[in-house]
Parts: C-alpha cells; sequence; structure tokens
C-alpha cells in the first residue's frame, strides 16, 4: 500500500545539508569564464577579490569541487528557517481537476519573505570573516534588499543598497524593512555615483535597472576602504549557495519515492531556478534520469526566449566583467515591471549553457497571465506569492491542464520562492484592472543587442 503523502513534509534539522552542490562540477561543457573588460581575459581570483569577498572570488572561478562544505556558522543560521517546506498542492489539484501531482518548495517563511537569505548570509558571514566594514549591493524587486540588510545586521556588518527606482517607488514597505534592519536605500540611477549620473544623462526618463544599479554599488564599493560589492543572483556563487533549496526537495520526495516528470522555476538572474534544478539536473547530465526544466520569464525581459547567446557586460555602465550568457543587452531598459526581480537583461552562465546544450527550456508570460494565476493559487492554497514566483505558479498550472486534457498523470515541481505580502501595489493593480501587458517590438530589442561588445569574443 502507497503511503499517503501529507500536504507538507518536513525535514529534520539533521537533514539540513552540510555541502553545497556546485553545479558546473558536472557539467561536461563548462561555463565561459568570466572576462575582464580591459584585457578580455579570463578573470583571476585576485583580479575578483578586488570587489568580491575573498573567498568568494574563490568560489565564483571553482568549477572543479563538486561540493563545498557550508560553513557552520552559515548552517546554525539556516536552522532558524530551514529545512524550508515542501508542499503538496492538494487543493490546486482539486480545483483544477487535473490527474497531476504538483509540489512545491516553499522558501517564503523567513523574515525576508524570499529564497535570497540562503546566499545573504552566505556572502554576509564571508565578509565578516575576512574582516570587512560592510558591502554594497543592489536590488530589484527588494528581496535580495532585505535579505542582505538582515544578514548584515545579524553580522554588525554596514550595508548599502542600490534599488531599482521602479520598484523603490512602487514597494516602499520593502524599503522600510531594508532600513529597519539598518541598510541604507537609495534608489537607482543616482546622482550619488559618476556611473549613475551619466545613466541619467543617457536616458533620463529611465525607471532603472538592475544593470544600473549594480553599476552604483560596484563604483561605491571600488571607493570606499574595507567594502565589498556582493550579488543576489547570477554569480555562480550564487547558484551554488542556493542549491540548499534542491538538495532539501529531493530528500524530502526520495522519502516518498516521488520522482518529478517537470519541474519550473521563475527565471531573473538564475539563481532560484539554478539552485531548485541543481541536483536533479546532475542525474539529467549523468544520464540516471531525463526530467523537463523549464525556466519562466516576463515577456518584458525576455532574456532566454528573444536573446542572444554571447559575452556581455553584466551591468548598465561596464564596469563589471564580463560574462558569456544568453542576454538583451546590457543597454537594455526593461519596461516597468511588477515582478521587479526578473527584470535583468542577462542570465546566468551556468544556466545559459546548459540552455543552449539543450538540457532545459523556456516560457515567457505576460504579468496579467502571471497575476491571474497568483490569484487562483492564493484562492486554494492560502498563501500569497511573490510577483516573481508567479511565473512558474502559471506554467504549472498550464502544465497541470495540459494533464487534465490528455488524462496523463506526471508529477510537476514548481519553486515557490517568496510571498508578496509585499507586493500589495502590483495587486491593487491587477484587482482595479489596471495593470497592463508589455511586450517589446523587435526594434526595441535590437537596440539593446546594439549595446553588446563589437569585439570577436570566442
Amino acid at each position: 500500500m502507497k503511503t499517503e503523502i501529507p500536504y507538507k513534509i518536513y525535514l529534520s534539522e539533521a537533514e539540513l545539508p552540510k555541502e553545497w552542490l556546485n553545479l558546473r562540477a558536472f557539467m561536461k561543457d563548462k561555463p565561459a569564464p568570466l572576462l575582464n573588460p580591459v584585457t578580455l581575459k579570463p578573470m583571476t581570483e585576485e583580479e575578483l577579490a578586488k570587489v568580491f569577498c575573498d573567498e568568494l572570488a574563490k568560489q565564483e572561478i571553482d568549477d572543479q569541487s563538486k561540493y563545498i562544505a557550508i560553513p557552520d556558522e552559515v548552517r546554525e543560521f539556516y536552522k532558524m528557517y530551514r529545512p524550508s517546506p515542501l508542499i503538496r498542492a492538494y487543493c490546486l489539484e482539486k480545483a483544477l481537476g487535473t490527474p497531476a501531482e504538483i509540489y512545491y518548495k516553499f522558501e517564503g517563511n523567513n523574515t525576508s519573505g524570499s529564497h535570497k537569505l540562503n546566499s545573504a548570509i552566505a556572502q554576509a558571514y564571508y565578509a565578516k570573516e575576512q574582516g570587512l566594514r560592510g558591502v554594497t549591493t543592489e536590488t530589484g524587486a527588494g528581496q535580495w534588499g532585505t535579505a542582505l540588510s538582515m544578514a548584515c545586521s545579524y553580522f554588525g556588518l554596514d550595508c548599502k543598497v542600490f534599488m531599482v527606482k521602479c520598484s523603490y517607488e512602487m514597494k516602499p514597505f520593502r524599503r522600510e524593512v531594508m532600513r529597519t534592519y539598518g541598510a541604507s536605500v537609495t534608489p537607482s540611477p543616482s546622482i550619488t555615483t559618476e556611473v549613475g549620473r551619466q545613466i541619467l544623462r543617457d536616458y533620463p526618463d529611465t525607471n532603472g535597472s538592475l544593470g544600473c544599479a549594480i553599476s552604483e554599488a560596484v563604483e561605491t564599493a571600488s571607493g570606499l576602504e574595507g567594502y565589498r560589492y556582493v550579488l543576489g543572483s547570477v554569480l555562480n556563487q550564487v547558484l551554488l549557495h542556493q542549491s540548499v533549496i534542491g538538495l532539501e526537495a529531493k530528500t524530502a520526495l526520495d522519502k516518498y519515492g516521488v520522482k518529478p516528470d517537470i519541474i519550473i522555476g521563475c527565471a531573473g538572474g538564475g539563481s532560484n531556478l539554478g539552485g531548485l534544478i541543481a541536483p536533479f539536473m546532475v542525474e539529467k547530465l549523468e544520464g540516471r534520469e531525463n526530467y523537463e526544466f523549464i525556466a519562466v520569464e516576463p515577456s518584458s525581459c525576455p532574456t532566454l526566449t528573444r536573446g542572444k547567446y554571447g559575452y556581455d557586460y553584466c551591468d548598465t555602465g561596464k564596469v563589471c566583467p564580463m560574462a558569456k550568457m544568453y542576454t538583451l543587452g546590457s543597454g537594455y531598459m526593461p519596461a516597468s515591471s511588477h515582478a521587479g526581480g526578473l527584470r535583468y537583461h542577462g542570465m546566468t552562465s551556468t544556466l545559459s549553457e546548459l540552455y543552449d546544450k539543450d538540457y532545459m527550456s523556456a516560457r515567457s508570460v505576460k504579468q496579467t497571465e502571471v497575476f491571474k494565476a497568483a490569484e487562483t493559487f492564493a484562492r486554494v492554497e492560502g498563501i500569497l506569492p511573490a510577483p516573481e514566483s508567479s511565473h512558474a505558479i502559471k506554467v504549472a498550472i498550464d502544465e497541470a491542464l495540459k494533464c487534465k486534457e490528455s488524462g496523463e498523470k506526471k508529477v510537476i515541481l514548481f519553486g515557490l520562492t517568496g510571498t508578496g505580502y509585499f507586493d500589495m501595489t502590483a495587486y491593487k493593480a491587477f484587482n482595479d484592472g489596471e495593470m497592463q501587458d508589455y511586450v517589446p517590438t523587435d526594434e526595441e530589442i535590437e537596440k539593446g543587442f546594439g549595446t553588446m561588445p563589437t569585439v570577436n569574443l570566442k
């Protein structure tokens, strides 16, 4: 007799991962290295350490170590909110009338409201161990900035956050949580940095972008003694830290003999998706399983579905290393979106390489469709999802309805990366019928491509 699967599958503290999984180490075709934008040569650990903490610079270029030990101090902090629950969406399955089994890994059970704390606490720990005074960063929707402000407060570090202007205005309460934890928050682009002033001269009406905010944060860190820059997505080190999501999810599913057929995650810079799929992708890379992986992105910033694969600047100000990735061009200025965390012009090099080799697929969806799915989910599952997470919910529902039509029973796993309780301006716009969809024209996409490097990079 098959064991009944509970609504919530909890792991014990003893089952909390002791090591992060380094997905790149399992890839035959490694992601291309970061390049120095001046010399066009691979960035060395020493060069990266001028921007990032020493240990993080080491992790960034390590594509050989399959597992990296989680420091005891970080694991102790994790125990305050991890392991996070894996939830069987029985109520959603019933509402959809689907034979599919739907599971979601819920990362919103901490004050930051999202998965971002998994990497924030690790990066703050390494900064503290190095004896630094503080860190700078950018944030889109505010989830990363919130998580980092919490982590810095815990370790007694100063935290300077550049928040994308449209999110700074749309999400004032998330901004205030950051300030409550002691962080300074500046709308980006700003007049406090040279790169910010230049962007305002070039794009006087811009609502900002993650690329802009990254440039400002890097410039600020470079000009302050005892500071380093930290990033909440895109980088390989962040995917490494987020692997705790997938490791826990797989352990929980294995307890009940459940194997997912489809694994879905929202995709901005790629951190939560990469973290969720990591142990499952290893099995696919090794030929042991054939999971279907789907990255879901907003139609207003269609990095994978309409982007180009090549070397590009990681930031609008072109002060950061260059990465080979799917990109819309560092100069692409996405339209204002309530899913601010998904408005990055590029995609992490690890997922870009896997996508290019057809190990995963991608879909873009419109924000009104996303919020309709979020509404359905909230009404039956009892959790108000973040706009970013709701992109994954939208496609999970689509796949479940396909099962309903075909009668095929599939197992669907998706990442619920965070809660939407600080996103009520967005829900108000949807409920009032004022939310609009935006799909960039081919001409707008081409304009972004025009900001990519013209040098011949292999």
